[in-house]
């Protein structure tokens, strides 16, 4: 599996790797039907798989129904060894979960997120030990956590968060010297597409093109093709909430009025909402005041439904585009207003073409995360389980970090 950073310089997974696999997409499999889809000579897969299960990774389950002959064993991955902490910085929160190597999530309680990025480090760093303490019986093999805005994945590096403190901030460095443990960080979006493509509805694990679409207090794209996600040369890649959808004239050049993010993001549904309900702002934080809008949208609100159809409007536009240019097979999209999709979702297809001539519209998937609203703290969680897809081996501390400067080579 390549790294969710880059797909430049691609590692071809090992034996180890590619029976890795193929226990995470199918699940349950004989050693037979490894070697039948892999290409993989039969002993060629006992060795591998006997390396696997004395290392803890992979498990017999037991037999499968006979249908003459002697019955098969279905392996699995293994939950019983490792397990690997997820973290979803936010900006108003930090959530938490545990996984393992089945790609299996457990949530722990969310934190408040601190003002600065050496506190919030701190509290991630504490929760971590206290797992480790009472989890003594298995193996924890990493932290993975997921971030908005610019991240360099391969150098560890938030280069632009959420907020000011977030800047050329060296987040992987800091832990690994506290915790003495590999830990991976992914912009948000593009580790929710990943978790989305390999742990969500199967309906998209066949997709050649498929555009994670993460509405937030912003809006990113993330980008896979083929299952791996592409950040692009300066991991900026799927920065589309930049994309101008309405020309206004200003001499602003970032974030500039009528680009996508300042019309559809979380904020812009907010502000359009008390535009039109003559309300003020609540003071809570964004996330719970679009759950609102949502929920009084659903009870019939017709200032509420205004808001969304017009966010969503704006929403279609910019996807419009993205298809137009990328051809992609699916489009999902994740995100609070998702809990108004009846709404949400027609709404955006009313800006499609119609015709069955527009091949890239008429077949075109769009739908909301099947991880309903979890997408990036599953990412983030199996983050760490990469290199295990790639060689069948487990992270270390040097894997966390060694393909950097392979990436920028």
């Amino acid at each position: 599996m390549l790294a969710l950073g880059s797909r430049r310089n691609a590692r071809l997974p090992g034996s180890r790797g590619i029976v890795s696999r193929l226990l995470r997409r199918h699940r349950r499999l004989s050693r037979a039907e490894i070697a039948q889809r892999s290409g993989l000579s039969e002993a060629s897969v006992s060795r591998t798989v006997a390396e696997l299960i004395k290392n803890g990774i992979v498990e017999e389950e037991g037999f499968e129904r006979s249908t003459g002959g002697r019955p098969a064993i279905r392996l699995r991955l293994s939950d019983q060894r490792y397990f690997s902490i997820g973290v979803d910085i936010r900006s108003w929160e930090i959530r938490f979960s545990t996984s393992s190597p089945s790609g299996s999530v457990r949530d722990l309680p969310f934190l408040r997120t601190p003002s600065e990025p050496a506190k919030t480090l701190e509290v991630i760093a504490r929760v971590v030990e206290e797992q480790i303490e009472a989890q003594p019986d298995r193996e924890l093999i990493g932290v993975g956590i997921s971030i908005g805005g610019l991240v360099d994945s391969q150098a560890g590096v938030v280069e632009l968060g959420h907020d000011v403190g977030w800047y050329a901030y060296p987040a992987r460095q800091e832990l690994e010297e506290r915790l003495g443990l590999p830990v991976f960080i992914e912009n948000n979006v593009r580790a929710a597409s990943f978790a989305e493509y390999h742990y969500g509805s199967p309906d998209v694990r066949d997709a050649q093109c498929l555009l994670f679409v993460g509405v937030q207090e912003g809006i990113g794209v993330s980008i896979l093709f083929d299952g791996e996600v592409y950040a692009g040369q300066h991991m900026a890649a799927g920065e589309f909430g930049q994309m101008v959808v309405e020309y206004r004239e200003d001499e602003a050049r970032h974030d500039r009025p009528g680009c996508l993010e300042q019309l559809a993001s979380d904020c812009a549904t907010i502000a359009r909402y008390q535009a039109v309900s003559g309300g003020k702002d609540s003071g809570g934080d964004v996330g719970a005041q679009v759950r609102q809008i949502c929920h009084l949208a659903q009870s019939g609100d017709a200032h509420a439904e205004t808001a969304l159809r017009e966010t969503a409007r704006y929403l279609g536009v910019g996807i419009y585009n993205m298809v137009w240019g990328l051809d992609p097979d699916a489009v999902i999209v994740d995100g609070l207003i998702t809990e108004a999709w009846n709404i949400v979702g027609p709404a955006i297809r009313d800006q499609f073409p119609r015709g069955r001539e527009f091949l890239g519209f008429r077949d075109l998937v769009l739908r909301p995360s099947a991880l309903a609203g979890q997408a990036s703290l599953v990412g983030a969680a199996v983050l760490p389980l990469r290199e295990l897809f790639d060689s069948g081996n487990l992270p270390s501390l040097a894997s966390a970090g060694s393909t950097s400067a392979e990436a920028r080579a």
